[in-house]
């Protein structure tokens, strides 16, 4: 039975890996966080690590077409007017520096249709591909998602992208409790801080694994070319 050597369980936990039952999940791999002008850079972070993640994410994409897996992309971003972004979230942001909503050097920060918004172009999505817009970290919540992978009897997601700490752990933590079976490659999630990525990582296998396996991109990339 194929399986993806993950830790703390081969993944996925019963039955063998299927691509065709699996999705992609490409998590907000936008200029914002990956720009140093973005929403990211005006926070005062550094988004080396997210840079760098682009070209293995572009590679592993590749194999995930080639063996018919799902691709899908979530995009962070609000309204123009606001009137989808709650007062904490605008006060947590402008603490840390970067206001939703304010100027920076990618136009308004984190708002859908300003140039900060879009995907990295060496990740554009192809024009059957699924974008998901999201007003949260997570992409399960105020999404159209979960009826998108049951429409395509989606049982297993693979989650790539940034932040490890938040909007990829939200959605492995929304997806763990909807049943799907959850991995999260380590190798092509990143945080600012290295540390708080690894905590992150482990807080994800936390109870046996209970919320996600991790692996890394070769790992998968070899059960890809076994499917």
């Amino acid at each position: 039975m194929k399986k993806v050597e993950a830790s703390p369980y081969q993944f996925p936990i019963e039955g063998p890996f299927s691509a065709p039952e699996t999705a992609l999940i490409i998590i907000d791999m936008q200029r914002d966080f990956c720009d140093q002008e973005g929403y990211m850079g005006r926070r005062g972070d550094d988004v080396t690590a997210a840079q760098s993640l682009i070209p293995r994410i572009s590679s592993l994409r590749d194999a995930a077409r080639a063996a018919g897996v799902h691709v899908i992309y979530t995009r962070e971003g609000h309204h123009p007017n606001l009137g989808d972004l709650p007062k904490n979230k605008r006060a947590k942001t402008c603490r840390a520096g970067a206001e939703i909503g304010s100027s920076g050097g990618l136009g308004r920060l984190l708002i859908r249709g300003e140039p900060g918004w879009d995907i990295v172009s060496e990740l554009t999505p192809s024009a059957n591909e699924t974008v998901i817009d999201k007003p949260g970290t997570g992409a399960f919540y105020a999404t159209d998602l979960e009826h998108r992978l049951r429409s395509s009897r989606i049982s297993q997601v693979v989650l790539v992208g940034v932040t490890t700490g938040v909007c990829v752990s939200t959605t492995a933590r929304e997806a763990s409790d909807r049943g799907f079976d959850v991995l999260v490659l380590s190798d092509c999630c990143a945080e600012p801080n290295a540390r708080t990525h690894q905590i992150a990582l482990e807080l994800l296998q936390v109870e046996s694994g209970y919320i996600a396996a991790v692996s890394d991109s070769a790992s998968l990339t070899d059960a890809l070319k076994c499917d």
